[in-house]
């Protein structure tokens, strides 16, 4: 079994998620906030620390035409940083429509129970499940 760690990453706040190769699945961990448009540094060596992972996965998203994001650069930059400072194998994988998806799950569940508004930091850690659950998908583990 390989503990992974997926991230949503985002200017204002970065998704996290965790999973395992096992049984293929992955839970919403937190949501980080950046300062100043930078990571959570701090937050994130945490998470590494507690959760042992042998494996990183980043969300990359695409326009609906297939280009490049506009975040592209920032989020490939992302991923060498976490490639450099953990010394760990980063992967990246396709985002497109995970928040809209991560929004949908949220109000399936909500509609059962009493109304309450979702938040945009439990979007940011779905959607990295999402992120994560989709690599574990494409990489043969469920």
């Amino acid at each position: 079994m390989t503990t992974v760690i997926s991230f949503d990453f985002g200017l204002k706040r970065t998704g996290v998620a965790v999973g395992n190769t096992l049984t293929g699945s992955a839970s919403p961990e937190t949501t980080l906030q950046s300062q100043d448009e930078k990571p959570d540094w701090q937050g994130i060596s945490d998470l590494i620390r507690e959760w042992k992972p042998r494996q990183l996965v980043v969300g990359m998203p695409q326009e609906l035409d297939g280009g490049d994001s506009p975040l592209k650069q920032r989020i490939e930059r992302f991923c060498n940083q976490l490639s450099g400072r953990y010394n760990l194998p980063v992967d990246q994988e396709n985002e497109q429509f995970t928040s809209i998806e991560a929004a949908r799950r949220l109000k399936q569940l909500r509609q059962s129970g009493r109304k309450q508004k979702v938040r945009k930091e439990e979007v940011d850690m779905v959607a990295a499940a999402i992120i994560l659950e989709n690599w574990m998908q494409s990489k043969g583990f469920r």
